[in-house]
């Protein structure tokens, strides 16, 4: 493949299929040798997310157990406390993670709680953690404060490809989606934007959203890919046709090639997923996780599980240098004002 590794904001989804339909090992070879290009083979960044208000969110999206129209288990909860974040982001710095996203269940920020969350971004930055949200849609005011407040990353995901979009959310169109993530990156703030694997889509529909994040202003700089985790009460609770492992990890695979730069990271769905099978999806260039026992609200590896994988396959968990020195001096300085 002629200019492997370069960044391209023009694929085309003809690119993007015949990347993806290859030989599979024609595939591993070229997204390992996109990996190395651009960064460490043997490193993994680990996030680690934190639900900091469940539950009641008016949109429709038939995957959600946290949708107000779907009859799940999940009990609407108010928001956490700033000192309930900061002892969650204490005990994920601990375990090694490096990022702490915060999620809330609207589908957009209420007034009464912004400036909670922006004191929660303040908070967990001053531990040396890189902070990201997903709050749903935002409007410009809310973005600009986001970026004054530090923000790193936020999480706004398309889900899907924008003709199977319809099936799975009414509440809110595609362009909604593009236009919230659109502000966040005028702002100079990280965009982090994934989809889910296994809703009913089609083949062409998951080379369809690749091609829609290879061909923004700039590529989202995390992407995380979600294996649908069917939840009773959601209309997708019963899907019979289950990925088939193989087929996630040529997505995988595509994405590291089409954004050659991007940390692509293994969400949701990997309690489903062997050992194995995990293992190729960081061969094929997935180099980030979710590090901890739980999701929003669903199941993952424990902790100790991923440290023992992660052992087996000579990876190393990757360390924020910059942030530790930046939390260490503030350390040193606070010791100061207090001796």
């Amino acid at each position: 493949m002629q200019n492997l590794g370069q960044i391209r904001n023009d694929w085309t989804l003809e690119e993007i299929r015949a990347i993806m339909d290859q030989p599979f090992n024609d595939l591993i070879f070229q997204a390992q040798t996109v990996h190395r290009m651009h960064f460490n083979p043997n490193e993994v960044q680990t996030s680690t997310l934190v639900n900091i208000k469940s539950g009641g969110c008016a949109e429709d999206c038939a995957y959600c157990s946290q949708s107000a129209r779907n009859q799940t288990d999940i009990e609407k909860q108010h928001m956490m406390e700033v000192q309930e974040v900061l002892e969650q982001a204490l005990v994920a710095k601990e375990r090694g993670a490096t990022r702490l996203c915060m999620g809330a269940a609207w589908r957009n920020p209420t007034k009464k709680d912004f400036p909670r969350v922006l004191e929660m971004v303040k908070v967990v930055k001053g531990l040396g953690l890189e902070t990201c949200l997903t709050l749903g849609m935002l409007n410009d005011d809310q973005v600009k404060q986001l970026k004054d407040a530090g923000l790193d990353y936020y999480n706004h995901n398309l889900d899907t490809s924008e003709a199977f979009y319809p099936k799975i959310i009414t509440t809110r169109n595609y362009q909604d989606r593009l236009d919230t993530i659109d502000k966040v990156q005028q702002a100079g703030i990280n965009v982090c934007s994934g989809g889910i694997i296994g809703m009913g889509e089609q083949h062409t529909d998951r080379a369809e959203l690749l091609r829609t994040f290879a061909t923004m202003r700039h590529h989202p700089n995390s992407v995380p890919i979600n294996l649908l985790v069917p939840i009773e009460g959601t209309p997708l609770a019963h899907m019979k046709d289950k990925t088939d492992s193989f087929e996630f990890i040529r997505v995988i695979a595509a994405a590291r090639i089409v954004m050659p730069q991007s940390y692509v990271r293994l969400s949701a769905g990997r309690t489903s997923l062997t050992d194995e099978a995990q293992a190729l999806c960081f061969m094929a260039g997935a180099n980030s996780i979710f590090y901890g026992d739980r999701l929003l609200t669903t199941d993952n590896p424990e902790s100790d599980h991923d440290l023992m994988l992660f052992k087996k396959l000579g990876i190393e968990m990757q360390r924020d240098v910059k942030a530790e020195a930046k939390a260490q001096k503030m350390a040193e300085q606070i010791s100061e004002l207090t001796a």
